[in-house]
């Protein structure tokens, strides 16, 4: 397979991401979704990690592009592999320059959502506190059932547990519990 050696503009991820055929891919993505998006976008990607695409934080449709590239494209670029979580950290920091400069108050309650949801994959109760009170601020409802769904589980655990297998790490009896139970969030 080849891969796109071009790096997408911010308003190209912005454009692909917000698409009305790609909104039913953003929690239930398909293996045939996640090749597009690797032959698509898999150098912008690397770009963003290496930190080359900085200057996209200058305008709030840049920071969410941003935002999107490293903390979502991740999870379809390495599915189940470590790398799905390598680059959140610096998504919440993106994230938090963008809040600190206002640019979210620029953003659609659509486009909001995803510039807040590096706080939510967070495993700090710190993030998961600060992703339920943005939420919760910006009346994004849905969002905020999920929020406090996932802050719930750091609350619990520290951590979260289906991440176990992906980082190489061991399960406690009360995590293996949870994974087994129909109450288990398998992200």
């Amino acid at each position: 397979m080849t891969y796109s050696e071009r790096i997408a503009s911010s308003a190209e991820i912005v454009a692909f991401w917000f698409a009305e055929a790609v909104k039913p891919l953003w929690f239930a993505a398909t293996p045939e979704f996640d090749e597009a998006l690797r032959e698509r976008f898999l150098t912008t990607y690397r770009a963003a990690a290496t930190g080359r695409l900085e200057d996209w934080e200058q305008t709030s449709p840049g920071a969410l592009a941003l935002v999107i590239v490293l903390d979502q494209f991740p999870l379809n670029l390495f599915r189940g592999q470590p790398g799905s979580f390598a680059t959140e950290a610096a998504a919440r920091s993106v994230a938090d320059r963008a809040i600190a400069g206002g640019f979210d108050r620029a953003l659609s309650p659509e486009q909001r959502s995803f510039l807040y949801l590096p706080f939510m994959h967070g495993e700090a109760l710190a993030d998961q506190e600060r992703s339920v009170r943005l939420y919760q601020q910006a009346g994004l409802e849905e969002s905020l059932r999920f929020a406090r769904h996932h802050r719930d589980l750091i609350r619990r655990f520290g951590r979260f547990p289906h991440r176990n297998a992906i980082l190489g790490r061991e399960s406690s009896p009360g995590e293996i519990a949870y994974l087994a139970s129909p109450e288990a969030f398998l992200g």
